[in-house]
């Protein structure tokens, strides 16, 4: 994806909030009605898709530095990468717990 770890992490955010919006918008229609055998279907279709979209914003980048035998710059990009996201996972929960969202 980026060497910019900021950039990753966005991107990585950017793709759950229109998984969640998609999710919501489609599933609107269907709330009063029972769930039937594609349900469980869709979740895994949406969790297999979603584990390979995150690979690529997480792994891709640190992954191309390390087969250049550049070790250190993958690692440390992977941990910013992570270490960015985890900020603005902290952040939404806060919001969440005072109910700022």
């Amino acid at each position: 994806m980026s060497r910019n770890p900021v950039v990753n992490a966005l991107g990585a955010s950017a793709y759950i909030l229109l998984v969640v919006s998609v999710m919501n918008f489609v599933t609107k229609p269907l709330r009063n009605k029972p769930d039937t055998f594609f349900a469980p279907v869709t979740v895994l279709f949406v969790l297999t898709l979603s584990v390979a979209v995150m690979a690529y914003l997480f792994f891709y980048q640190p992954l191309q530095y390390f087969i250049q035998g550049k070790k250190k710059e993958a690692v440390d990009l992977f941990v910013k990468t992570v270490g960015i996201f985890a900020i603005f996972t902290a952040l939404v929960l806060i919001l969440l717990f005072y109910r700022l969202i």
